[in-house]
């Protein structure tokens, strides 16, 4: 029922300051860096609708306003996405779960067709049990608690659930409904006090352990301590106070019946919660009768290969599914996944072992994946500020410990990866996808994309501002049907510089000639946040960079950029050189293979890096290869060649020169 509408008087309370319990590490409480408030322009008064309902909302439930905006900033960081679901089913600002609703109305997308190990020394995988979108939609009862708060909010509240999942202002009552309810059922007093209610916080989270529960509340009291101000993504303005002096009560997650996740052996910052739940390494028999195995290799790295890439993805499964799929010893692994409604993290498979999760050996063997939760499929769902919180910090974290810098060259998404061979690149995956937020992620990371050189630098980085750049995109829901309106990390190519002309052409994706088109799934003509071109030529308010052997063009107004100036290194043909192919690997030359070890064909893709033209370089490397055929790892080698390579951002995905073929020059040169 309702709590009673007597309203509190936050900022005139004296404050109680409590020293956290010991329960909850020291590292646990440390804020993120790089999530200081935003400084965006003030906006009208009228914008201050969602303001208000929290202020309402608080006052009629008794629940601290600070505490109302601190969770509901680190669900959604206020937005309310038009009604959209999050990857979980999340509804509105509080991101109030109904995920059998979402379920049901979900497509099925970013399902490529390559096989994710990537190496014809093993046959396809197929899973034991595929994937069908088509799946009965689950009953309530099947869903866990933290997937459907919002029918919880909706008899709490009185308001209905529909009302819930569209209303922001609704919203907002229903999550401070859940709050009260969670306070009294700890037994502790609906307290003005935000100190008071760390238990009711942990217990919101949804999380069935000790150690995610604890990160999520830590996780909202650093908001309130740091304070944050932001325009939402419906134009409303909304201000969190900073309240630095603020110590939470952590204590009470004593006696909350919460389990003890099983660490074990993860490789994790101390700031996150993480539980090991290991993917199979067995050896089996295969249908046909002979030996096969699953479902990652054992390896050495980086002792044996370094390890140099960090590849996003979006699972495209609910929680519970996605582990049992990364438990069948005959299809993929990752080495982490990350939980949407928490933060939580699992971890699989040890980062010195090679998972099949990229779909490009290569990529693989030096590369760690990362599975972002989201049984929604629906490219248009968002993500939530808790996932994106805990994953910049164990990136950050990996990028140390192996000593892999946080940029887009190395930090790539699973649509970054680039097919090993041309009848491969056509099914190679598109995920997160064109919603999910670089930027931010990045900003997170402590390594915002910025400005670094002046327009004579020859780079550019593309970073459109994500609210405000929301191109259109079909085939959300059905083929060629528009998608509903929404942020977006990406910008399109043309072949001129006007809005009408075609777009830029992927003879890989379509080897007939056929057009890129604007579907959300088509990364034909798209650059993603974060990454660095060439500048070919500007026009007006038009910019064109070396995109796939092409100049394509973008629109980079300067009242609106969508790209910042840059400079640095980059690729062009060595002199002489009227064009120069591309590959998909970096594979060594034939004569490196010892005996015993196939030699890999080192074949090029169908695009060429044209004279005259210049690309953004990465890291250098050796060809290289792991050979890993077996079970028994005896047979396991990794052959080097003398031929090297260069990485290079030649289209939307990463693909690879040989160094022989190439001069690297200045970018503004």
């Amino acid at each position: 029922m309702r709590g009673s509408a007597t309203a509190r008087t936050p900022a005139t309370r004296r404050r109680s300051v409590r020293a956290a319990g010991a329960l909850v590490s020291a590292g646990l409480l440390v804020p993120l860096l790089g999530a200081a408030p935003s400084s965006g322009a003030a906006a009208p008064a009228a914008s201050a609708r969602l303001q208000d309902a929290f202020a309402s909302a608080a006052a009629e439930y008794q629940v601290p306003r600070s505490v109302l905006l601190g969770v509901s900033y680190l669900q959604s960081r206020w937005d309310a996405h038009g009604g959209a679901p999050s990857v979980t089913g999340g509804y509105g600002p509080m991101h109030l779960t109904d995920a059998r609703t979402a379920i049901a109305a979900a497509p099925h997308h970013s399902e490529g067709t390559e096989d994710p190990r990537g190496d014809a020394s093993r046959g396809v995988l197929k899973p034991k049990e595929a994937r069908d979108p088509t799946a009965e939609v689950p009953e309530n009862s099947q869903l866990p608690a933290r997937l459907k708060t919002l029918p919880r909010a909706a008899e709490l509240s009185g308001l209905s659930a529909e009302r819930l999942r569209t209303d922001p202002a609704a919203n907002v009552r229903g999550g401070a409904a859940l709050l009260a309810a969670a306070q009294k059922k700890l037994g502790k007093p609906l307290s003005e006090d935000p100190a008071d209610w760390y238990g009711a916080i942990a217990r919101f989270s949804g999380a069935d352990d000790r150690a995610t529960a604890a990160t999520y509340a830590n996780d909202v009291f650093a908001v309130i301590r740091d304070g944050q101000a932001r325009t939402t993504d419906a134009g409303q303005r909304v201000t969190l106070a900073a309240d630095s002096g603020l110590r939470p009560d952590a204590a009470q997650m004593r006696g909350m019946g919460l389990r003890k996740a099983a660490a074990g052996a993860t490789e994790c910052p101390s700031t996150v919660a993480c539980e090991w739940i290991p993917a199979p390494y067995e050896e089996f028999k295969a249908p046909d009768g002979s030996d096969d195995y699953g479902n990652h290799d054992l390896s050495n790295r980086p002792k044996s290969q370094s390890i140099d890439t960090i590849v996003i993805h979006d699972t495209e499964g609910r929680w519970e599914g996605v582990l049992k799929l990364v438990q069948d010893p005959t299809y993929v692994s990752w080495q982490y996944t990350l939980r949407s409604t928490d933060g939580h993290i699992a971890q699989h498979v040890k980062a010195k072992d090679v998972a099949w999760h990229a779909g490009n050996w290569y990529v693989n063997a030096k590369s760690i994946g990362l599975e972002h939760e989201g049984f929604l499929a629906q490219p248009d769902s968002w993500y939530t500020e808790a996932m994106y919180r805990s994953s910049a910090r164990l990136v950050k974290y990996l990028g140390k410990k192996y000593d892999i810098p946080l940029d887009r060259q190395h930090i790539i998404g699973h649509d970054n990866v680039q097919g090993t061979v041309p009848s491969t690149i056509a099914g190679m995956h598109t995920d997160p996808g064109p919603y999910w937020d670089w930027q931010h992620y990045f900003t997170l990371m402590g390594k915002p994309f910025v400005r670094t050189a002046g327009p004579d630098g020859g780079l550019v980085t593309v970073a459109p501002e994500y609210a405000k750049n929301r191109p259109e995109y079909t085939g959300c829901v059905k083929p060629g049907e528009k998608c509903e309106t929404h942020g977006s990390a990406a910008v399109r190519v043309h072949t001129e510089p006007r809005d009408d002309a075609p777009l830029i052409k992927d003879i890989g994706l379509r080897p007939g000639g056929g057009d890129s088109t604007i579907g959300v799934n088509d990364v034909g003509a798209r650059l993603s946040t974060g990454q660095q071109y060439a500048v070919a030529e500007r026009k007006g308010d038009w910019t064109a960079v070396w995109y796939l052997g092409q100049k394509a063009w973008f629109k980079n107004p300067k009242k609106q950029p969508t790209a910042l100036d840059a400079s640095g290194p980059v690729i062009t043909p060595k002199a002489g050189a009227d064009s120069v192919p591309v590959y998909g690997r970096a594979y060594p030359e034939k004569e490196a293979y010892p005996a015993g070890v196939p030699a890999q064909p080192v074949t090029p893709l169908p695009y060429k890096l044209l004279s005259g033209q210049k690309y953004a370089v990465g890291d250098k490397m050796p060809g290289e290869y792991f050979y890993a055929p077996t079970f028994d790892t005896a047979p396991h080698k990794v052959v080097r060649g003398k031929d090297t390579y260069y990485e290079v951002q030649f289209g939307h995905r990463v693909a690879y020169v040989r160094a022989a073929d190439v001069r690297v020059v200045p970018s503004g040169s």
